[in-house]
Parts: C-alpha cells; sequence; structure tokens
C-alpha cells in the first residue's frame, strides 16, 4: 500500500487528507502528520496503517477537544463529559485531558477563579451560589474552599446593592425576598439588608 497524496482539507485547513493507492483513508493534523514522517509516495504495511488510522481518530478528537476549550475556560469534567458525548474511547479521552493540562489549557483551579471572576463581573450572586455552581461543574471541593476564600468581596454590599437594584422589578417583598434566596442568600441577611435599605431608601 502506498500513499498517493496528502492533501490539506478546505474546511479545515489544520488537518490532512491522506490518500493510500488514490483513495481517501484517513487524516491527520500537522502536527500529527509531522511526527508522523509521512509523505507522499510511501509504503505502509497493514500494522501501520491500522495504528495510523486510530491515531486520526484519536488526534481529530484531540483538535475537537481544543475547540470547546477554547470557546471558553472549562473544568475537568466538562471537558471529560464532552469527550463521552463524542463517543471518545475512555483511555484515550483520558489522554487527551492530560494533554490539554500538560499544555496549561487544562485546570481546575484556573477554571475556578475565572468563573468565580467573570460571575461577580456580571452578577450579583453570593458565594453560596458560586459554590453551587462550582459543585455543579465538578470542581474539587478543596479547589473551591481556596478559591471562594480569595475571593474578598463584600457580601453585605453585595446583597445591599441587588436589592436597590431589584427592588423596582420586585414590588412586592415576598418576590424579592424569594429572587435574593435564589442568589444564594440567607434568609437571616436578607431580611436585616432590606430593613437597612428600607431605613435608607
Amino acid at each position: 500500500m502506498r500513499i498517493t497524496n496528502i492533501k490539506q482539507q478546505i474546511r479545515r485547513a489544520d488537518r490532512y487528507s491522506i490518500f493510500i493507492d488514490g483513495k481517501y483513508s484517513f487524516s491527520l493534523g500537522e502536527a500529527a502528520l509531522l511526527s508522523e514522517g509521512l509523505a507522499s509516495g510511501q509504503e505502509l504495511d497493514e500494522s501501520r496503517l491500522c495504528r495510523l488510522k486510530e491515531a486520526s481518530g484519536a488526534d481529530k478528537a484531540y483538535g475537537n477537544a481544543l475547540r470547546y476549550v477554547a470557546m471558553r475556560p472549562r473544568s475537568v469534567w466538562e471537558v471529560r463529559t464532552y469527550l463521552q458525548r463524542k463517543d471518545v474511547d475512555e483511555p484515550v479521552a483520558e489522554g487527551i485531558i492530560k494533554r490539554l493540562e500538560a499544555v496549561g489549557l487544562l485546570d481546575d483551579n484556573e477554571f475556578a477563579r475565572s468563573w468565580t471572576a467573570s460571575r461577580r463581573l456580571l452578577k450579583s450572586i453570593s458565594k453560596r451560589k458560586l459554590r453551587m455552581e462550582l459543585q455543579q461543574k465538578r470542581v474539587p471541593e478543596a479547589i473551591i474552599g481556596s478559591v471562594l476564600q480569595e475571593d474578598k468581596t463584600d457580601e453585605r454590599q453585595t446583597l445591599r446593592g441587588l436589592i436597590a437594584k431589584k427592588r423596582g422589578r420586585y414590588p412586592d417583598q415576598a418576590k424579592l425576598m424569594q429572587y435574593l434566596a435564589r442568589q444564594g442568600f440567607g434568609y437571616d441577611d436578607i431580611k436585616s439588608a432590606m430593613q437597612e435599605s428600607a431605613e435608607d431608601y
């Protein structure tokens, strides 16, 4: 069996189609193509071709995972779940996760810090709500505790600011309290902050 052509793909410029005896056989990313040392005219035996096809699947899955983490920071659990949805074999998936961790693209510590910082910028929520969100992303509890300890946001000030912001939308006090509870604030804190806000109002 001979490699008769290697063509750069049009839709995926980072991948190359490999043709064996005039027919498409498999594709590889640029880095994998170079590491395998493939070239037109090269002869392949059956065992090498099978190994290359296996490498093609793993290489494609790694490329997809790279694009997935490039969209926004991801937790390790999110990437593992994504690869499961894509029917990537578990040993291959674990290898991809280790590769992403090795190049600094997958790190639950950094993910938790990034998540906390972006949520603080976008929304006034409590540490309790942040903890629940990070738990949903399956971030280890030790990391959650450490990151939330680093977060110096004044919860009381956040709560009072949220009350002032949402008072017009929730004129009914009970509904406002329900909304604040959904953001993870405790009942006693809500009641106290609402009393303070009413005095200032």
